[in-house]
């Protein structure tokens, strides 16, 4: 490829990775990667992380009536570069009969899970570094790497008290782990794709911002909760619990190697409140977007068969996107008056191709209707379009970090018991009913495509629905604790002092 050529192409090609071909990767998809790669690690996200820890100690100080760091730089502005010259200078210490190799690589792989999230969210119109087809299932894949770290750093420090909480961690982790999957489900049976750029493009185009349902707020909340315990955060952070187990599994960590638990724990908040956004508040769209989105209709231009073809032949080309982007949905409606949902994988002149996911016991004769969102095509000013929607996420993103950052100075640490207790008495039930509310939101609302009276009926259904389930698995939970523990001890006081408790009523 000529110079000529990249510039041409990087002018005129959006950012856009709706389907990556990997034969097709050029020049320019190298330098796209190449970019995010040094620009994001090195550049990008560590002064966010930076002043993410700036701005946790300012509102900590406020929530506590304190001033905070006020005196590197005017406002403390500078005090996260005296903080990062402080960790290079200091000694990195590793103790006698510790694995060097894996001491070292612990915390990398923490850094590098949290960075790998990020590879796959869409921060804008073709800002999403790599668009995966299963993008969703990666981002699942690679983030499992933490529990890993966590388990490496305790079993290399050789120390009994990193060891214990390396072994809480990794026993939270998977815990809530599983809820936290759960909780997705909903997401990818209302896109129809594990691509997180589809995903995106079906809440801002099609359906809305999925949190707005009732199994949408209680997959929001059950992500959001699982999250803060995935990262450690308060008031799940018991690997860390330094009034029993001193610092946990990074006792033994000093230097820049605690430096990088420190960068990797504070990107991993980052990663899953892009993950959150991106999930269940559109990424980078407004809301009501896609909620009360107008329709275009179209016709077919010759029979369609859906147990035999896999493309719709268009009638007026000229009035449909001419790049819908995967996962765009459409709904056929034939000559009975039968309407199914399909999903476009792309566009080839005048036929749309389809994406496998779609019904097969559908047939639809020529002049059928086809019903479309109707919206700007994706080869519009998108370089504008981006100006809106990068603060627009990135705004929803920090609003998330603002409120785990307001959990941590507000709540104590849940006592261990009662931490694995609620993953799985509260979080995974939950979980699975949300899963079955999902189905019925969908049958109501996704697959008849319809408007907002379909919405409301919707609502009116799954709303007490949720409303039930939620009041039931509490409830449950509730005659469970008064069965069990009918002194009705308070839940956060730690097993540890309760045992120093006990030993001193039994001395005396």
């Amino acid at each position: 490829m000529s110079l000529t050529d990249f510039i041409a192409q990087s002018e005129l090609t959006p950012l856009l990775a709706q389907r990556m071909y990997y034969d097709q990767v050029n020049l320019w998809l190298w330098f796209r990667w190449v970019l995010y790669l040094f620009g994001g690690f090195f550049g990008v996200f560590p002064l966010i992380v930076a002043y993410m820890v700036l701005a946790e100690r300012k509102l900590a100080a406020r929530f506590q009536d304190r001033i905070g760091p006020n005196r590197v730089g005017p406002f403390g502005l500078l005090q996260p570069f005296a903080d990062f010259i402080k960790l290079i200078i200091k000694e990195c210490i590793l103790p006698i009969g510790a694995n060097s190799f894996v001491h070292l690589l612990a915390p990398m792989l923490t850094l590098i899970s949290a960075f790998l999230v990020l590879a796959v969210i869409p921060f804008g119109i073709g800002l999403a570094p790599v668009d995966l087809p299963g993008g969703l299932l990666y981002m699942v894949s690679v983030s499992s790497i933490s529990a890993l770290s966590i388990f490496l750093a305790g079993w290399s420090s050789r120390n009994k008290f990193s060891l214990l909480g390396a072994m809480r961690g990794v026993a939270q982790l998977v815990s809530y782990e599983i809820p936290q999957v759960m909780s997705i489900v909903p997401v990818i049976l209302w896109a129809g794709s594990l691509s997180m750029v589809s995903i995106v493009q079906t809440q801002q185009y099609d359906q809305g911002w999925f949190l707005f349902s009732p199994p949408g707020i209680l997959g929001f909340m059950l992500l959001l909760i699982t999250s803060i315990a995935e990262v450690n955060r308060a008031p799940f952070d018991l690997p860390e619990a330094e009034s029993e187990i001193i610092a946990g599994f990074h006792t033994e960590y000093s230097g820049m190697r605690f430096g990088l638990f420190f960068l990797g724990e504070y990107l991993n908040v980052f990663a899953v409140c892009c993950l959150i956004t991106t999930l269940f508040l559109g990424g980078g769209s407004l809301p009501f977007q896609g909620y009360f989105a107008g329709e275009a209709k179209h016709m077919l231009a010759a029979p369609f068969d859906a147990s035999k073809q896999s493309t719709l032949k268009l009638n007026a080309s000229h009035e449909f996107p001419a790049n819908p982007g995967t996962g765009f949905r459409i709904n056929v409606t034939n000559t009975q008056g039968q309407t199914e949902a399909f999903q476009v994988d792309h566009r080839v002149g005048n036929e749309l191709v389809l994406m496998a996911n779609r019904p097969v016991d559908f047939q639809a004769p020529a002049n059928s209707i086809i019903t479309a969102s109707s919206r700007q095509d994706y080869t519009g000013p998108w370089h504008i379009a981006n100006l809106i929607m990068i603060p627009v996420f990135m705004s929803k993103v920090f609003l998330l970090v603002f409120v785990m950052f307001w959990i941590r100075a507000t709540l104590p640490r849940v006592r261990v018991d009662r931490l694995m207790s609620f993953a799985w008495k509260t979080m995974v039930p939950l979980a699975i009913a949300n899963i079955f509310l999902a189905a019925i939101w969908f049958e109501i609302v996704v697959r008849p495509a319809g408007g907002f009276q379909q919405k409301l009926i919707g609502w009116l259904v799954t709303g007490p629905l949720t409303i039930a389930a939620v009041s039931v698995v509490f409830r449950l939970n509730r005659n469970t604790y008064k069965s069990n523990d009918p002194d009705r001890r308070p839940t956060l006081i730690s097993r540890t002092g309760e045992s120093l408790l006990a030993t001193s009523n039994q001395g005396k």
